[in-house]
């Protein structure tokens, strides 16, 4: 088993192609298939379904990439100690947040300290910042909720109850408050499956015994908060994420004063010793303490 046929399939596999791993690794089409082509051919395996012009894991494929994901990680960390000084001048730190907003301050303290540092930032629910720490797409994440697991170390950023929020011109944004019996009846305009805002919200409103049903279901915190802008209906979000919005009017949900989003910086406890990832975490507890 030759490193560069391991490599050019990792890459075909995380890049959905082999045209597009072969840009990523500077090589030609024909090299990277070639490549993974030997290595079928060696071990009498097929990694990917070939149809026309998509590129698809087998099973094998897939079982394959959790181990290559492993290896490239290690060798990543492994390049990492080696140039720990430099990776404070010119390194890059990958970010995947529930919400950027929770971030902004220790954004800026972070790049007045290491200003060769790039940083990449995504936004996703709850699930996709779990799963790209767990795929070692992403290096921290801002979760909704205190992490459980022992795979994670985590710091508390903030902890803050769910309101709901309207348009200024909505009929409903002068009530003073919402019950859940009120939401029942009312047009929800709810984040996807994966949302800790919406389980949450749904696990308060069932132990009430009142079932909230979303009218409109959208993808992002933004997509929710400019459907709403428009009146089309309720929205729901923690209150350290409302923010200032003259279109729009924050309102109390009675019943939830325990339903608290925990916001938390969290990385994998094997990536912690990284030194961006420290160093990341390193500020945040300072401004935290502060």
């Amino acid at each position: 088993m030759r490193y560069v046929q391991l490599r050019a399939f990792h890459y075909v596999a995380i890049c959905g192609g082999f045209s597009r791993a072969a840009e990523e690794l500077y090589l030609t089409q024909p090299a990277i298939s070639d490549q993974v082509r030997k290595l079928e051919e060696e071990y009498d395996v097929l990694l990917f379904n070939r149809h026309k012009k998509q590129v698809i894991l087998t099973e094998q494929g897939a079982r394959l990439l959790d181990i290559t994901r492993r290896l490239f990680e290690q060798e990543q960390q492994a390049l990492e100690l080696l140039s720990e000084a430099r990776a404070l001048r010119s390194g890059t730190l990958r970010i995947v947040a529930d919400s950027a907003h929770h971030l902004l301050h220790i954004l800026a303290r972070f790049r007045e300290k290491y200003p060769g540092v790039r940083i990449t930032m995504r936004a996703g629910n709850s699930d996709n910042v779990i799963e790209s720490l767990y795929s070692y797409e992403a290096d921290i994440g801002v979760l909704g909720e205190i992490p459980q697991s022992r795979d994670f170390d985590y710091l508390a950023l903030n902890s803050t109850p769910i309101v709901a929020f309207t348009a200024k011109t909505h009929p409903l944004a002068s009530r003073a408050s919402f019950t859940f019996a009120d939401l029942a009846d009312a047009p929800l305009v709810m984040r996807e499956r994966g949302s800790r805002t919406r389980a949450k919200l749904e696990e308060a409103a069932a132990a009430a015994g009142i079932q909230l049903l979303a009218a409109i279901e959208a993808e992002g915190r933004e997509a929710v908060r400019e459907i709403v802008a428009s009146g089309a209906g309720i929205g729901f979000v923690s209150a350290a994420e409302f923010g200032p919005d003259p279109r729009l009017v924050a309102i109390p949900v009675e019943g939830t004063s325990h339903v608290r989003m925990d916001e938390a910086l969290i990385c994998l406890r094997e990536r912690k010793g990284g030194k961006l990832v420290r160093a990341f975490f390193d500020i945040a507890a300072s401004m935290a303490a502060i």
